[in-house]
């Protein structure tokens, strides 16, 4: 809980709320009304007005009657940790497609809680206790606009999702495998790109600092070139709209060869927000990806201490160990210092070879593109020239094999229609 709420305080930070109090109550369920007791509402009331607070933020998800009635209670503004977000994601969305996606997260979370801001025409109205009168028609109208408002980002979005499908299709035709990095917000995913690709990614001690994605070709140890792209930073309790709205982005995960999951080797709550992270790739459907993890900001942990056990409560051989079960490749860098970014490199590249595809074929000297493709993103176990062709053997990426028994099943029935002529 104190991690959440200090997670919490830093979010608050980033809005450019500066945090007065905190408050906590242990309850076996959630008030329905205001979903803390009375009593620890009044104490909350106190200290705002003790400390002249202009709004009281709360690490759960508020109901619209819950928002009502705390907002009544408090006399003051209130938020939930959903608004919050969208608050911050609407301050660093630059891009129009990332304003589009926010502006329909806000939409959504809003809509619901539209009634609380029509009660004071709904007591004009006759009777119905606030359900007719001047507040209904006005909440109605607003509902429809809002509605269709959503519909036309939808549309929009869709667009957007369709020129990124191209786009991504235009890097499947060069050939370069894409590795996305991945990984909980604040974890050093921007400094990363940046020291890959010497790249300009905004960089920043807050959360959420970078919502668009980045794509950077960068240099992979054998020569080869891949495509790395920098992603959304996850958060425990990412709201469902946020999700949901950030979909088009979050296919650029999807469609990735290899996920470079970026963890914050110093942060007390490191296998939390691992699991955090897991969580939300299966949420968009790319649990089932490849995946590696870096460990980062190695420099901000005590070498003599890293491995061993008691000096620390969440660095050690037990932690380690876990991480090990969890991952198949595990490098410890640091993105800031430039420490193991050739090891990562490395890893990357023996991952990237793991997912190629074994072929044996035999390419007509007519086809001699397809001969180069293969030299230039596959590996070439043997070549043999032979009378009808160049016979290799070694492995391609999966778009690669799918290209040569296209091309190879063209020439086959090319040669068929020849000899029946």
């Amino acid at each position: 809980m104190e991690e959440s709420l200090e997670e919490l305080a830093l979010l608050a930070s980033t809005a450019g709320i500066r945090v007065v109090g905190r408050e906590s109550q242990k309850l076996s369920t959630p008030n329905p009304g205001m979903l803390v007791g009375s009593g620890k509402v009044e104490e909350i009331a106190a200290l705002a007005r003790s400390e002249d607070a202009d709004v009281v933020i709360f690490d759960e998800e508020l109901s619209p009657a819950q928002l009502r009635n705390l907002e009544r209670e408090l006399d003051c503004k209130v938020l939930d940790r959903t608004a919050l977000i969208l608050d911050i994601f609407a301050m660093h969305a630059n891009t129009r497609e990332g304003s589009l996606q926010v502006e329909l997260a806000q939409y959504a979370y809003r809509l619901p809680r539209l009634t609380r801001l029509w009660t004071h025409l709904s007591r004009q109205g006759v009777g119905g206790v606030g359900l007719r009168g001047p507040g209904e028609t006005q909440l109605e109208m607003d509902r429809r606009d809002i509605g269709r408002r959503m519909a036309r980002i939808r549309e929009e979005l869709e667009e957007v999702r369709m020129h990124r499908g191209l786009q991504r299709g235009r890097r499947r035709a060069s050939g370069m495998p894409v590795v996305a990095i991945v990984g909980y917000t604040n974890a050093g995913k921007s400094t990363l790109l940046n020291r890959l690709a010497d790249a300009d990614v905004l960089v920043a001690d807050k959360l959420f600092a970078t919502l668009d994605p980045t794509t950077r070709r960068v240099s992979l140890p054998s020569g080869k070139k891949a495509l790395f792209t920098d992603t959304v930073g996850f958060i425990q309790k990412l709201p469902t709209e946020l999700v949901a709205a950030f979909r088009a982005t979050l296919e650029e995960v999807g469609e990735a060869d290899l996920l470079l999951h970026v963890a914050d080797v110093s942060d007390r709550n490191l296998l939390a927000k691992v699991e955090a992270v897991e969580e939300v790739l299966d949420e968009i459907g790319a649990g089932g990806k490849p995946i590696m993890l870096a460990l980062n900001k190695v420099d901000l942990v005590d070498p003599e201490t890293y491995l061993r056990e008691g000096s620390s409560p969440w660095v050690g051989p037990s932690l380690m160990n876990q991480v090990h079960a969890r991952y198949d490749r595990v490098v410890p860098i640091s993105a800031e210092q430039g420490v193991g970014i050739d090891d990562l490199l490395v890893s990357v590249e023996e991952a990237l070879r793991d997912e190629l595809t074994a072929c044996d074929v035999t390419i007509p000297y007519g086809a001699g593109d397809l001969v180069n493709r293969w030299h230039e993103y596959g590996i070439v176990d043997s070549e043999d020239y032979q009378p009808d062709g160049v016979r290799l053997q070694g492995r391609v990426p999966r778009w690669l094999a799918g290209m040569l028994s296209y091309a190879l099943s063209d020439v086959a029935e090319s040669q068929q229609e020849s000899r029946a002529r």
